[in-house]
């Protein structure tokens, strides 16, 4: 081991020298500073201008005029806590975008932009492409070439995709036959080399790729994969599949091992995958490609590399509350890279390694390993980015070893997302081209990496104050087994009878219903006794004479009993999806993430109770003065179908919690998971009498307890019908009532989301379809208007109408689905009513087709909408969308606030401006920008609205318990005669 640091070091030292002999980039820096230089210059220098600087760069290809390019300088960049180099203060210095000084700093940095862009795009186009590839040859330099475009969210673009570069290899490929034989880089130990290498996504050959549908996304993955793979073979080209976010590395893994396993693929070497050491799990995952390989019996290439989606990575997982998958400090996944080295190098005669990385030391051990071991030439190869590290890969050809260039190309615009990639990697403290462009010496340079001592991680943490359940990661193997077996199980206790909860006893009932499931009607879920106006009163009477002892109850006590629910719930979550996915079609991973919400609610009401009972003391001398709080009495609690679990468990939770004796009404069609959740309350304890689960009909059972004198709450979720009827009905003050009845209620909303001409559009039709097709459209949340501007309507229509087109409509329960039933028949016609409506208000934009069994609706779009049109006005609660034209963004946000909801909204923008102004004038409780508008989550998002939405404060927030709570002040003199103890005073 000394004697490969030694050898590291003098590598190390040779390739470093020679790389400083002419730093033609930092002269240009220090000497003739170019103005995309000077653009890097400022990011490195200036944290809070780099950051500026980026999103600027970020939204510049979409920006149609220079006015507004001029704007976007000002409103970017003109900001106190940036600090502005006096030269680009003086570009700025413009009262408008329109004059002459802003339309010259526009196209100053518009042209600084495409030269930085150039740098690290290797063309636009096919004859720019060749002409880099040509000069990298002349360099005696192989290249790989990736393909730049837009996010793939549509089959078409799918399908574009594998068609490009299919056009693409034939391209190089019949350049490929005038090139001369270049002996470093093709062939190797006698063995020709593919003259012609291309890099692909996984990814990008389907739309709805994904972990949870393995089997599906294979399939489908796997024929395109064929076709490309045969025509490549045909051509002489080599194809190398790329590693993208860890959530695709197990099925990315999977597809490949299957695929090049079969009899027609199993022969071939000029095939390369891709492992990403900042991974925690690489090296296992190398072990496994290196026994897989070796039972295949033909070798592959397999690229290492460090990995460049640390930053989404590490928020993803800490948005998630999962586990990080990569290392948090580089140079721990510095010191994994060279492990991983030695692992690939040590078995080179079952895998060709390609080691890609920037970093001098990096390339310098793995050079020592390959000498200590005598690697073949051709099982070892350098990779370098285009524009990353031309210097260093010009040295290593000149030493004699085969050098590889990733060269993406294609147009700028969808090639942004890569540019500000590569920026964040030359301009980071870690990255080994900032270092040594800030003359750190040779020896810090080489020296072996440390990892942070002292600490668990050197990246930047946050600490939530309430730590969330993590939803389940469905990318992993033992999930998608544990939730299969979970709906096997489930499956064996359908069509049981539930019967309701009184006074802690199951009461048999005269009326019996069947709970179905929506996605096939003729299955029934279970069997629910329903009760009588009699059995409601004794419900009642039960839950009143249970309360002086509920009420007496110590907090801490109540707490953990709620606690204890959550602990059961998290036991039984796998069952718990399960059951919502089949009694209310929900999809699986709604289904899951609705089982954390319902334990996060009871975590957080058991915390925040805790926190109330603390109360507050305004002491004055000879005075005391305490706030507290004492439980309202009764509570009954009316939930809805749409998050059966979630909104019944945290309504119902919050009024225990607090003190109060709680009845659950849950809503017909859901009456299933809500016995299943009544159950939990059992177990973990809850007195009889205290809660009390009462199915009924909401027009008797349901009216009985909202009218009842004895009632003093009512929480409810649900329509803005029966909401508005409980308001009602509650103020009236019934015979013997001595108490102002309170209402929670939330009802509904009509919910805009807002795209501008500055929007990702990538990320504005991922997430408008999510937002509005998502459990199809039955959320309360549910995007049903999408009001775009006028400059990218058009484009955005197209690819939210193709986005939908290619979503999976079935039955709930199928890994593929992501557009299943609606709740009933009711649902369903009335939502059909809705589209025949839109057909003569506005032109049909798309009408999938459903399947005809089961409670489906196919999601439907209509564009050129009126914002007046009742399809723009009323809530339709099913999965389709109003697509509404606005001129600019004030008459935006005026459609948007023209309803009379306001629960929640959206923009998708990167304009400061209109975030600023949506942020103080879209009139919603929850306000979502650039991001999708449903999901909210427990004590990060309190979620809630006014207006005709509703009326209480936020669920899931610091004030919601208030509502169950009545205050209470109690001051008493403890002066006793003239004398009065003071604390402190001996």
């Amino acid at each position: 081991m000394e004697s490969l640091e030694i050898n590291t070091q003098n590598i190390g030292q040779k390739i470093l020298g020679l790389t400083r002999e002419n730093r033609s980039w930092l002269k240009q820096l220090t000497e003739q500073m170019r103005w995309d230089d000077k653009l890097l210059d400022w990011a490195m220098s200036n944290p809070e201008l780099r950051v500026q600087l980026f999103r600027l760069i970020d939204c510049l290809p979409a920006l149609q005029s220079q006015p507004e390019i001029a704007r976007h300088l000002q409103e970017y960049l003109v900001d106190e806590s940036v600090e502005l180099p006096s030269v680009l203060k003086g570009l700025l210095n413009f009262a408008q975008p329109e004059s002459l000084p802003g339309q010259v700093a526009a196209t100053t940095i518009s042209k600084a932009v495409q030269t930085l862009a150039h740098k690290y795009i290797a063309g636009e186009n096919i004859p720019q492409v060749l002409k880099t590839l040509e000069r990298l040859r002349k360099d005696k330099m192989a290249f790989t070439i990736d393909l730049l475009g837009e996010a793939v969210i549509t089959e078409a673009e799918a399908k574009q995709y594998l068609n490009r570069y299919l056009e693409l290899i034939e391209e190089l490929a019949l350049a490929a036959k005038t090139w001369k034989k270049i002996g470093l880089i093709d062939e190797a130990d006698g063995e020709s080399l593919a003259q012609v290498q291309v890099s692909v996504k996984l990814t990008a050959f389907y739309s709805q790729f994904d972990a949870l549908d393995a089997k599906g996304s294979q399939e489908i993955v796997s024929d395109r994969i064929r076709i490309l793979l045969r025509r490549a073979q045909e051509l002489g080209v080599a194809i190398h599949f790329d590693m993208e976010q860890s959530e695709y590395k197990d099925i990315t893994l999977a597809i490949l091992k299957d695929l090049l396993l079969e009899d027609e693929f199993r022969q071939r070497t000029n095939i390369g995958i891709t492992i990403q050491a900042y991974l925690r799990d690489s090296e296992q995952d190398l072990l496994d490609i290196i026994s897989w390989v070796k039972t295949r019996g033909y070798p592959l290439t397999v690229r290492l590399v460090k990995g460049a989606y640390w930053d989404r990575e590490t928020i993803k997982a800490a948005q998630k509350d999962w586990e990080q998958p990569v290392y948090n400090d580089k140079a721990e996944t510095d010191l994994n890279f060279e492990k991983l080295t030695e692992i690939l190098l040590t078995n080179h005669q079952h895998l060709y390694a390609a080691i890609g990385s920037h970093n001098v030391r990096s390339q310098a051990h793995a050079i020592a390993v390959a000498q200590s071991l005598q690697v073949p030439q051709r099982a070892f190869e350098m990779q370098v980015l285009y524009g990353m590290g031309d210097k260093l890969a010009k040295v290593l050809a000149d030493m004699g070893y085969r050098v590889r260039v990733y060269c993406p190309y294609g147009e700028l615009l969808p090639g942004m997302a890569y540019l500000i990639r590569r920026l964040l990697e030359n301009t980071a403290n870690s990255s080994f081209l900032r270092q040594n462009l800030a003359d750190k010496s040779a020896t810090e340079l080489l020296s072996l990496p440390t990892p942070c001592r002292g600490a668990t991680r050197c990246a930047p943490t946050y600490n939530s104050p309430f730590p969330n359940v993590p939803d389940t990661d469905y990318a992993e193997v033992e999930a998608r087994a544990r939730s299969q077996q979970a709906f096997e199980k489930v499956r064996q206790q359908l069509g049981k009878t539930y019967f309701p909860i009184i006074n802690g006893k199951f009461e048999p009932t005269a009326e019996i219903i069947d709970s179905v499931n929506p996605s096939n009607p003729t299955e029934i879920i279970g069997k629910v006794g329903l009760i009588s106006i009699e059995q409601a009163e004794q419900a009642m009477q039960a839950a009143k004479a249970a309360f002086p002892k509920w009420k007496a109850t110590p907090v801490s006590q109540r707490a953990a009993i709620l606690r204890r629910a959550g602990e059961l719930m998290t036991q039984r979550r796998d069952e718990l999806a399960a059951w919502i996915v089949l009694e209310v079609g929900k999809p699986l991973v709604e289904a899951d993430a609705e089982v954390s919400e319902a334990i996060d609610f009871c975590n957080y009401y058991a915390s925040e109770m805790e926190r109330l009972d603390l109360g507050s003391s305004y002491d004055v001398l000879g005075e005391t003065n305490r706030y507290t709080y004492q439980p309202r009495g009764i509570a009954v609690v009316i939930s809805p179908w749409n998050f059966p679990l979630a909104i019944a468990a945290g309504m119902t939770v919050a009024a225990l919690v607090t003190g109060n004796c709680t009845l659950l009404k849950p809503a017909e069609v859901s009456t299933v998971i809500a016995a299943k959740f009544a159950e939990i309350l059992l177990e973990a304890g809850i007195p009889a009498g205290v809660f009390q689960y009462v199915p009924g009909k909401g027009s008797k059972a349901g009216a009985y307890l909202v009218q009842h004198p004895e009632t003093h709450l009512i929480a409810f979720t649900g329509s803005q019908e029966v909401g508005c009827w409980i308001y009602a009905n509650a103020a009236i003050l019934q015979p013997k009532q001595k108490h102002l009845k309170r209402v929670i209620a939330e009802m509904g909303g009509k919910n805009g989301l807002i795209v501008d001409e500055s929007a990702d559009l990538d990320q504005a039709v991922a997430g408008a379809v999510h937002s509005a097709f998502g459990y199809s459209g039955q959320k309360c949340s549910a995007c049903s208007r999408v009001i775009v501007l006028d400059a990218v309507y058009d484009k955005f229509v197209t690819r939210f109408v193709e986005a939908t087109r290619s979503l999976n409509i079935g039955m709930a329960e199928l890994p593929s689905t992501q557009v299943g039933p609606v709740i009933d028949d009711k649902a369903q016609a009335k939502i059909k009513e809705y589209i025949a409506i839109g057909k003569e208000e506005a032109e049909l934009a798309l009408e999938m087709i459903a399947p005809e069994t089961g409670y489906f609706v196919p999601p439907t779009i209509f564009k050129n909408v009126p914002h007046t049109a009742q399809i723009a006005q009323e809530e339709i609660f099913g999965p389709v969308v109003a697509v509404i034209r606005a001129s600019d963004f004030e008459e935006a946000l005026e459609i948007a606030n023209g309803t009379n909801y306001a629960l929640t909204g959206g923009l998708y923008s990167r304009t400061p401006s209109h975030i600023q102004e949506a942020q103080e004038r879209f009139e919603v409780g929850n306000l979502y920008i650039n991001r999708g508008i449903t999901g909210a989550i427990v004590s990060r998002q309190p979620f809630g609205g006014f207006k005709l939405s509703g009326v209480g404060s936020k669920a899931g927030g610091p004030d919601y318990l208030l509502q169950f709570l009545e205050p209470k002040v109690i001051t008493e003199n403890i002066q006793r005669h003239g004398f009065a103890p003071i604390e402190g005073v001996d």
